[in-house]
């Protein structure tokens, strides 16, 4: 590792460090990090289960909601997963999120490991693009009553169970009716949502700043069913028609088991989750490098 980067004066005080647990040889960088930040003057902390899984107890603890609270930014050593996990705990905090990749794909952990320290400090120092990126909230009802609530950095998605049939979904948007719908589910997805499952179930990419929502069929029984763009503004309700094992799931990582005549309300979130980027980000960079939108097919490349 190339020696400490100075850094300028800065607008953060307390920082909270965010990683994902059980990844071999992170423990390496973290100790980078954390030897950078102290040396820089700043005060820092683990989020309690980062503490729980390092074995580094000179750093203090706090919960999400301690961080949320005290913490001026929070840097996260991990992947996409493990943005999703906290952004989702943070959003009412307004706490800005750091990302450096430990992972594979990294569209929102966007810091590579090598030489992450430099670019730390030029962030840290103020010399970043910061970005606003909207939520879903979501509420599970059963005769009338929340049995789930939930929020959404990249999708709330109604899906069958592996092993059962197709189901059948009433789609409401602003309380007009939309369709009836038979399929494997059914993908609501924010504008960053839109690079993950929605777009590999043939969704469109939003861009960021667009705000809207996307609505993707999974596998629909009718061709005719299409992914269509809503306005941000909108409340979508999915009721269950007909179907068996069927959940409700918020990024992938919080579930509700469901039956026929649940209701979910989807709407955007008040919350909003602030990224900072190296000074020169730019989402087409990132769809290029992520997506590869810059190599041409197998072949000589000619036309």
């Amino acid at each position: 590792m190339s020696a400490t980067p100075a850094v300028a004066s800065s607008i953060y005080n307390t920082i909270a460090l965010v990683v994902r647990p059980n990844t071999a040889g992170i423990e390496d960088s973290v100790r980078d990090v954390l030897d950078f930040l102290k040396q820089s003057g700043y005060s820092v902390v683990f989020e309690t289960e980062t503490a729980e899984h390092l074995n580094m107890p000179d750093i203090p603890s706090m919960s999400a909601q301690g961080i949320g609270e005290k913490a001026d930014v929070v840097i996260v050593m991990g992947g996409d997963g493990t943005m999703l996990g906290i952004a989702r705990q943070l959003a009412p905090y307004e706490v800005p999120l750091i990302g450096i990749n430990q992972g594979r794909l990294g569209f929102m952990t966007d810091i590579p490991r090598d030489g992450m320290l430099p670019v730390l400090a030029k962030i840290l120092g103020g010399t970043h693009k910061a970005e606003r990126r909207s939520l879903l909230e979501g509420r599970v009802l059963r005769d009338g009553k929340p049995i789930h609530i939930g929020l959404a950095v990249n999708d709330v998605v109604v899906a069958r169970g592996a092993g059962s049939g197709m189901v059948e979904l009433r789609v409401d948007v602003d309380e007009h009716f939309m369709y009836n719908q038979r399929s494997d589910g059914l993908i609501v997805s924010t504008p960053t949502g839109s690079t993950a499952y929605a777009l590999s179930a043939g969704g469109p990419l939003l861009h960021p700043a667009l705000g809207g929502i996307v609505l993707v069929p999974i596998a629909p029984h009718a061709l005719s069913n299409r992914p269509i763009v809503l306005p941000e503004s909108s409340e979508i309700v999915i009721e269950i028609k007909r179907g068996r094992d069927i959940t409700v799931n918020f990024d992938m990582q919080t579930f509700a088991s469901l039956t026929a005549q649940d209701r979910i309300h989807i709407r955007r979130s008040p919350h909003t989750i602030t990224f900072l980027h190296p000074e020169g980000w730019s989402y087409y960079n990132t769809l290029r490098e992520k997506l590869h939108w810059n190599e041409y097919p197998s072949g000589d490349g000619k036309i």
